[in-house]
């Protein structure tokens, strides 16, 4: 068997020889990668060694360890399988191992949801009413500086729908106002949506808009910090001096987690904003209109997920 590749971001297994993530680049999101560097990590320390990772059989016995001795959900455990059957691929792919190693990976297969839903959570999905996701957003102290971001992003999530990568690394070069061919004016987003070439457009509500500005305002009168990021961060260890760098996804969870409590909506994820914004849309302009509003390459993910052309101008005004 072929060594595996040299690791320069290391997930080391104890023999020595090493996988690289970073084969995956350029086949899967940088966020992607990461989350995939996690789960192999979480393989590789089970295995013990390369040798034993390499081992269809070993998947195997990883995904009864998962099933039998964690409390991890189905749909995670599916993950982690598929981050190491994705690696195992490419690395094969790129001539680090054999075919037929990868193909024996590939015919691993993932736990039954079905057969484990008692450990599906309760609060997998939370929904959240207008009235939560005002209170929500209307919980931060905006006579502090920290407060007058966190409500800017409450309201970038609840009036955009952008997935939490989209969010935290935004910037103002993003953002446009202009009229649609019906004439109806708004401010948009151009991202870069999951698995696109190009970049998408995507509304961004007036009132998140105004938000951003108020805190823009904020940061450049009373800090030093020049920054492109929008939603820039603060220092931690007990120091709360502004920094330039935009603010990592973990914060944006716990600043959506922190107001949720506070207005007393439990069990609130940023994805469930996302879904907030979806079902909200879906209602009020159908389905079309939401798929595009959240980059849905297949309509049947929205219907999927949500209760459920072109976006119009100014659609996620007034959701809530």
């Amino acid at each position: 068997m072929q060594s595996a590749p040299p690791a320069t971001t290391r997930v080391q297994i104890t023999t020595g020889q090493q996988f690289d993530v970073s084969i995956l680049a350029g086949q899967v999101a940088e966020s992607t990668i990461k989350m995939y560097k996690r789960d192999f990590a979480a393989y590789a320390k089970y295995a013990g060694s390369f040798a034993t990772a390499m081992l269809p059989e070993t998947l195997a016995k990883f995904r009864a360890h998962l099933a039998n001795e964690t409390t991890k959900s189905p749909n995670t455990i599916n993950r982690m399988l598929s981050a190491v059957r994705k690696l195992v691929s490419e690395a094969a792919a790129q001539g680090y191992i054999a075919h037929a190693t990868a193909d024996a990976f590939a015919r691993v297969a993932g736990v039954k949801v079905k057969a484990m839903k008692d450990r599906q959570r309760s609060h997998a999905r939370t929904k959240i009413t207008p009235e939560q996701m005002r209170a929500i957003c209307e919980a931060p102290d905006t006579e502090t500086l920290a407060g007058t971001m966190h409500r800017a992003l409450l309201l970038t999530l609840a009036q955009s729908g952008l997935r939490i990568s989209e969010a935290v690394s935004l910037t103002m070069a993003q953002i446009e106002y202009g009229a649609d061919d019906s004439g109806r004016l708004g401010y948009t987003v151009s991202v870069m949506g999951k698995n696109k070439t190009e970049p998408e457009q995507r509304n961004i509500g007036t009132e998140a808009y105004n938000a951003i500005c108020e805190w823009m305002d904020k940061r450049e009168k009373l800090t030093d910090v020049d920054s492109e990021w929008i939603f820039t961060g603060f220092g931690g260890r007990g120091s709360r001096a502004p920094r330039s760098n935009h603010i990592h996804t973990v914060s944006a969870w716990e600043i959506v987690k922190r107001y949720s409590q506070a207005a007393q909506v439990e069990h609130v994820k940023p994805h469930d904003f996302r879904r907030f914004v979806g079902t909200r849309l879906t209602k009020t302009h159908g389905l079309e209109k939401a798929q595009k509003q959240l980059g849905h390459a297949s309509i049947a993910t929205t219907a999927k997920h949500y209760d459920l052309s072109d976006i119009d101008r100014g659609m996620t005004d007034n959701l809530f």
